[in-house]
């Protein structure tokens, strides 16, 4: 049976860069948001876009730390810019996203792609579990508010950054902060990726009367400051790296793991596509369960449930203070 989650083949694979995607496509004079766009595959997916003559705003925490590490590409054609935005800061975020609105830019891309990993039990705000908070409720908070950028051209995409972590776990809706129940960094983390991936059917769904049309990525494994919160003892047990330290060959470079993002986010072949999961610079197939690639690969169906979206969408309104008629 054809479902949304059909691969097209786009003619790239997992081991396509972001600058080999984004070849030949001009975006000059378009404007760009990349959170965490200064780190990691943030700085790949800025560069991309810069290199492709997009003007590119940076959000960041630390805003003098970010405009250090992408001083290297202060002569790429497009303009690339950094303002303060704490994402763990809904006061933050609601400041950030009034400042943009007020002047008077449209936005062509916003690249949801800034997160939190297997983080020590933090709470934030509200007593928020951190990684929730940061990586759905922050992001969802930002876009929620930057809408009416976002519509103002007609033709705005928005790519939000999930992973196979999704496969960890659904939407916890009885215990979704961890109140109940002993913490576990990586069920929380899986519980953030699927609600990115949520997001990005419900905001597609809403979106797309507007032109705004929204993906969800999975960038594959690359070894970032993501990993951060990791001891090495457990990405040895994982099988992430070996006992000398070198990485297990499954992972991808961040040109490689930035590609998917720039090509959800600029691809002509998806021009009236959206609401969907990507992988390896296509759109993912659904898991087909209890095969050996189940864990790491396609989508599961949780993670794109049209009934689960809407209901997140619904409470992320409510926990946000974000209500866009």
């Amino acid at each position: 049976m054809t479902t949304a989650q059909t691969p097209m083949d786009s003619g790239f694979d997992r081991n396509s860069t972001a600058l080999e995607v984004i070849d030949g496509i001009d975006l000059s004079g378009r404007q760009a948001i990349v959170t965490g766009g200064y780190s990691g595959l943030g700085l790949e997916t800025t560069r991309a876009l810069a290199t492709a003559g997009a003007n590119v705003l940076v959000p960041a925490r630390r805003p003098d730390h970010a405009w250090a590490e992408l001083a290297v590409y202060a002569d790429l054609p497009g303009d690339i810019n950094v303002e303060t935005l704490d994402l763990g800061d809904l006061e933050s975020v609601k400041v950030f996203a009034q400042r943009f609105i007020a002047s008077g830019k449209s936005i062509d891309i916003l690249i949801n792609n800034a997160a939190i990993m297997a983080c020590p039990e933090t709470r934030l705000a509200q007593d928020r579990e951190a990684q929730f908070a940061t990586n759905h409720l922050g992001h969802f908070a930002l876009t929620r508010l930057l809408y009416p950028a976002l519509r103002a051209n007609g033709g705005a995409r928005v790519v939000s950054l999930s992973s196979t972590g999704h496969k960890l776990s659904p939407i916890r809706w009885d215990d979704l902060m961890f109140d109940k129940d002993e913490y576990s960094k990586w069920i929380a983390y899986g519980q953030a990726k699927t609600a990115n991936s949520l997001f990005a059917v419900e905001l597609d769904t809403r979106g797309k009367a507007d032109g705004v049309r929204a993906f969800a990525v999975h960038p594959g494994g690359i070894m970032t400051p993501l990993q951060r919160h990791l001891p090495r003892e457990e990405m040895i047990a994982m099988g992430w790296i070996d006992e000398a330290g070198t990485v297990n060959a499954i992972f991808k470079s961040p040109e490689q793991g930035a590609a998917t993002s720039i090509w959800t986010a600029t691809a002509p072949a998806l021009e009236g596509h959206g609401g969907v999961y990507c992988e390896d610079c296509d759109i993912a197939a659904e898991t087909v369960a209890g095969s050996d690639t189940a864990r790491f690969s396609g989508v599961d169906a949780h993670a794109v449930d049209p009934g689960e979206a809407k209901k997140l969408w619904a409470l992320s309104e409510l926990l946000t203070g974000t209500d866009l008629a």
